[in-house]
């Protein structure tokens, strides 16, 4: 009888380098996170990195400096595949997002043009209560 194998079981995924000279860049700032994904025109993800990715855990995910290593993480990754130029989109409150753009220019990434894509609520869920500290 020979012997069983999972069902789901992949042999090995190959990655392959595609050579994607412009697309868009992705950075979603909320309080807790910096996420910076690179996608190709139509889409397709590219790289990403964050920052508990990078290596950063608990309260010092939210700083800037986190921020600019995910985003320097990420332009590396992508510029691997042949990107030169992205345009930028910036979305939620946190305090990364200048960080981001300015790490994605200094990667060697040509920045085109940058979107703020926060979506605004109609008054929608109630905020967080204010910290007193």
């Amino acid at each position: 009888m020979p012997p069983k194998t999972r069902a789901g079981a992949r042999r090995g995924r190959r990655v392959v380098k595609k050579n994607v000279a412009a697309g868009h860049a992705y950075i979603k700032s909320t309080f807790n996170n910096t996420i910076v994904s690179i996608t190709d025109e139509t889409g397709a993800v590219i790289s990403w990195a964050s920052s508990g990715h990078v290596g950063f855990k608990g309260s010092r995910k939210s700083t800037p400096f986190a921020a600019q290593m995910a985003a320097e993480n990420a332009a590396r990754k992508a510029m691997e595949h042949g990107m030169k130029k992205v345009d930028v989109f910036v979305k939620g409150p946190g305090s990364g997002r200048e960080t981001a753009i300015r790490s994605l220019q200094a990667a060697g990434l040509e920045v085109s043009s940058i979107s703020d894509v926060t979506p605004q609520p109609f008054n929608g869920c109630r905020p967080a209560k204010r910290r007193r500290v």
